[in-house]
């Protein structure tokens, strides 16, 4: 697995980046190879947070958690993969996303509840209206949803603005 670090107002120690490659470095035998870990140290205000997001052909694990104190918020993020992970162990070990991962691996002993349905229970259609950014944010905001899907009148492309836990907002774009 390879790891990208990142630091967002904050200078990442060589201590903390080798915590951080050391803790998360423990899911490489779940991934391919060519995983890719981007690991985001960020501190605001007095919060620290840090984020593991883990890239394999096109299958994306992430997790983020604040904490007073960095290294206990790597702890948390390390935990929460770590659910994930063994709740999803069938579903990902079998054929959704199979290429990302080593179905081998998989084999965690321990018994979960697996009765998580994804069925849908209801199914809404609209007509998409190009639009740019600021007024699909506006057109979201009036509906008082989390998020809005439009086509973006510059390039044509469906795309998705969605209001993030900061306040702010944020664009999803496909790429070509």
């Amino acid at each position: 697995m390879k790891f990208i670090v990142k630091g967002k107002n904050i200078s990442v120690t060589k201590a903390m980046q080798e915590k951080a490659e050391k803790k998360i470095g423990k899911f490489d035998k779940f991934f391919k190879p060519e995983a890719e870990a981007v690991l985001t140290f960020k501190v605001e205000k007095d919060r620290s947070s840090f984020e593991a997001a883990i890239y394999s052909s096109g299958t994306i694990i992430r997790a983020e958690e604040e904490s007073s104190d960095m290294y206990a918020a790597i702890d948390l993020v390390v935990e929460k993969l770590e659910r994930q992970i063994r709740k999803h162990k069938t579903k990902l070990g079998r054929k959704i996303h199979q290429e990302a991962f080593v179905p081998e691996n998989f084999d965690i002993q321990e018994n979960i509840d697996e009765d998580e349905d994804y069925g849908v229970v209801k199914t809404k259609r609209f007509p998409l209206k190009p639009m740019n950014v600021e007024e699909a944010i506006l057109q979201m905001n009036l509906l008082g949803h989390s998020f809005f899907v439009f086509i973006n009148s510059e390039t044509e492309m469906v795309n998705v603005v969605y209001k993030r836990k900061d306040g702010h907002y944020g664009l999803i774009e496909p790429e070509a």
